[in-house]
């Protein structure tokens, strides 16, 4: 991974493994919180509501930090490790993936569930399209009208769109830029004096 670049999904993906009866059906799928992943698998859980086990992992955030699994009554590290190891391969974030299994009645053992998880999890997200976004630094600039044409010539030198423009007694407005940007441009807008330069997020 660059320093200022990640993988996501545009579209889901499914996937679908059986062995010795059992069905393990995998839904990848993009969550952008912690909130909207639970809220995803609770939805999957109501879809699926007659199945045994509905196991998952998540991943969040450009830097990856941010991530968990569940082996919802699976033996330890058989189901949410392996799901989340293939996010991982992958290396894509923001991204949910839910391995529901209906029992066939045959006991697979430990390295037959972790095989059956993995392979379930990783057609999920073959299946899937990934694309590769940047990490975007927001900041906001405030400075009087006499400033304009300084600021502007900046803001097109850069190729810089402006964000949530208010121009009223005095001049308002954001910009986004690409990480590895952000610092030097921030910088040419400090050094006009009167422009007052506040970085406001990171996307």
């Amino acid at each position: 991974m660059n320093d200022d670049t990640y993988n996501m999904l545009s579209s889901p993906g499914e996937g679908l493994y059986k062995e010795k009866g059992s069905k393990f059906i995998a839904s990848a799928f993009t969550v952008m919180s912690e909130e909207e992943a639970k809220s995803a698998i609770g939805d999957i859980k109501k879809q699926y509501y007659d199945a045994r086990h509905h196991c998952y992992a998540y991943m969040l955030g450009p830097d990856m930090k941010q991530f968990r699994s569940s082996d919802d009554g699976e033996p330890s590290g058989t189901a949410g490790k392996p799901i989340l190891n293939q996010i991982l391969s992958k290396d894509v974030t923001n991204v949910c993936v839910v391995v529901t299994r209906y029992f066939g009645g045959i006991k697979l053992g430990t390295s037959g569930l972790i095989n059956a998880y993995k392979t379930a999890a990783r057609e999920a997200l073959d299946n899937a399209t990934i694309v590769e976004k940047t990490i975007n630094e927001f900041y906001s600039l405030e400075f009087a009208y006499p400033l304009m044409n300084e600021v502007m010539r900046i803001m097109k030198e850069e190729n810089l769109e402006q964000l949530n423009p208010r121009f009223e007694l005095d001049c308002y407005l954001e910009f986004s830029t690409r990480k590895k940007n952000a610092e030097k441009i921030a910088t040419k807008f400090s050094n006009i004096y009167g422009v007052s330069v506040k970085h406001i997020k990171t996307l």
